[in-house]
């Protein structure tokens, strides 16, 4: 499957391409930088978000997964600049679509995603922005 997503996050619009189960690619095009940062080129996802993807990629069986590194937003905050800016893989939003989270609260799926990213907690992943469905709840929302 692949999974093809425009995504608008403040002043960039994200295009982002991923096959279930390969490391993602994103791309950004810059409609104004208010930060003064170059636009990004598509990058390979660094071994963070690789592990994200891989973990909750066997763990969860989606149909659809999107990993986005959202790093870059938080990099000024005090306990970031405390690291030196972090290792570029700290905030993370991550949408993803499951069979496995049928009747189950938005918390217990929270938990699930949590338990499985416990290592990368411990390695200094800081934050995850998160968005999980069931394939019904797509349906409906359509």
């Amino acid at each position: 499957m692949f999974v093809s997503l425009f995504r608008r996050q403040s002043s960039r619009i994200f295009l982002v391409r991923n096959r279930i189960g390969s490391p993602m690619m994103s791309s950004s095009i810059s409609t104004s930088c208010s930060d003064n940062r170059p636009p990004p080129a598509a990058t390979p996802a660094g071994p963070v978000e690789s592990s994200i993807h891989q973990k909750l990629a066997t763990l969860l069986n989606p149909s659809e997964l999107v990993v986005t590194n959202d790093s870059w937003q938080h990099r000024h905050h005090a306990p970031m600049r405390a690291q030196g800016g972090g290792n570029g893989e700290t905030h993370f939003s991550i949408s993803i679509v499951s069979d496995a989270f049928k009747g189950k609260s938005t918390i217990q799926r929270h938990r699930i995603i949590y338990d499985a990213l416990s290592d990368e907690f411990s390695d200094g992943l800081h934050a995850l922005s998160l968005k999980t469905k069931t394939p019904e709840e797509i349906s409906k929302a359509k």
